[in-house]
């Protein structure tokens, strides 16, 4: 735990976490120009799934949009640099401080991240409508993908539930 008191009067030499604010869809840049610049950068990203035009494609996506985490050491470090770094808007403070963030915390997003494999667009039992074909507005719910190009799903027919594979681009999540 990061005691307040070894931060304020310096009296830790260990280097801590901050919190970095990146200019707005510039997380990556600020990311690529401090690592340049010698600092060590935690920019926590998932892998997720989306269906574009049919198709799935995994993309990776910041856990926590426009911020990443810098290490390092508050007496130091020469701080002056991230003000000018590219793709950086600011260093979060609370007052004129920045605070640190608990090591605990950064190595449980780690440690989340590594557990999670990539999210899927859909998961079984999620309801979809059927936005294309003979079925075309019908409620469905999602029970798996056959292939890339094709989901397989239940609809009701007839009080009873049929299962029925369709392309994947003639299905939308439901609201």
């Amino acid at each position: 735990m990061t005691r307040a008191s070894d931060v304020e009067a310096g009296v830790s030499g260990r280097p801590y976490w901050y919190l970095v604010q990146s200019k707005p869809r510039q997380a990556e840049r600020a990311e690529t120009n401090l690592v340049r610049q010698g600092y060590q950068v935690f920019h926590p990203r998932l892998r997720v799934e989306h269906i574009r035009r049919g198709r799935r494609l995994a993309a990776e996506e910041s856990l926590f949009p426009n911020y990443l985490f810098i290490r390092l050491q508050r007496w130091v470090d020469n701080w002056s640099p991230l003000r000018s770094t590219r793709g950086v808007a600011r260093l979060v403070a609370f007052g004129s401080e920045p605070l640190p963030v608990d090591d605990d915390l950064i190595e449980e997003i780690r440690r989340r991240l590594d557990e999670r494999a990539t999210e899927p667009a859909l998961q079984t039992g999620q309801r979809v409508q059927i936005v294309e074909g003979p079925f075309r507005g019908l409620d469905a719910i999602f029970k798996a993908h056959q292939g890339e190009q094709r989901v397989q799903l239940l609809i009701e027919l007839l009080h009873r539930q049929v299962s029925l594979t369709l392309p994947l681009g003639s299905i939308r999540r439901s609201a």
